[in-house]
């Protein structure tokens, strides 16, 4: 057998460079492609089809997860390796539901990132035990609803609840029971609190973009 083909993504090209170099320190992987976004990533996958994916959550034109979703529809026996910065279990729980089969730290050591690409190559999935802790923590009481999240994403971006309102078609008072009700969930102080922990548990992403209005 071959050594285990690998392709990166992420739109750093410090932290590519930085995998190419522990790729190249074991002959038992091999670095097919480097990709500097989820749509490019799409579209070398589809060419080269290798064996293992490493994916940046966190792109510019086409995030991780949905470039994950992408290419696991179309090819059910992908092996993608989701890499964050983010200790947050909503993203564990986005990654898993778009079809990765591991999940990373960037800060992860060398060999815990060759051995996890065994792993997967072997057949197996890997989440770091404290990531798997942090899911276990949240009942399924406290997770927010669409809506709340929508409105939390655009609280994230400065807007007032009267101008949530008007963006999400919905009374202004409407905004403020749903803010204190994902308030209440995430066990927040203020607006503020409540978009610091979001952030922090990966329920919206630094660079958040209200998700389409629901009908």
């Amino acid at each position: 057998m071959g050594p285990i083909t690998v392709m990166t993504a992420d739109d750093h090209p410090v932290f590519r460079q930085g995998i190419a170099s522990v790729l190249a320190s074991d002959a038992g992987f091999k670095l097919v492609a480097e990709a500097a976004g989820g749509r490019d990533a799409i579209a070398l996958y589809r060419s080269l089809q290798p064996d293992i994916v490493l994916m940046d959550i966190q792109m510019p034109d086409l995030d991780g997860v949905e470039a994950t979703h992408i290419i696991r529809n179309e090819y059910p026996h992908a092996a993608i390796v989701v890499l964050t910065t983010y200790e947050g279990d909503a993203l564990v729980m986005r990654a898993i539901k778009a079809g990765a089969s591991g999940y990373l730290l960037k800060n992860a050591a060398r060999r815990e990132m060759l051995d996890t690409m065994r792993a997967i190559h072997g057949g197996q999935r890997h989440v770091p035990p404290l990531l798997v802790q942090a899911v276990a923590r949240q009942l399924p009481g406290e997770a927010l609803t669409p809506r709340e999240v929508q409105v939390l994403e655009l609280a994230a971006l400065g807007k007032s609840n009267r101008l949530i309102g008007r963006q999400l078609c919905i009374a202004e008072e409407t905004v403020k029971v749903h803010m204190k009700n994902l308030m209440a969930k995430l066990q927040a102080n203020d607006r503020t609190h409540a978009v610091l922990i979001a952030l922090g548990r990966g329920i919206i992403g630094v660079r958040t973009r209200p998700r389409p209005v629901l009908s």
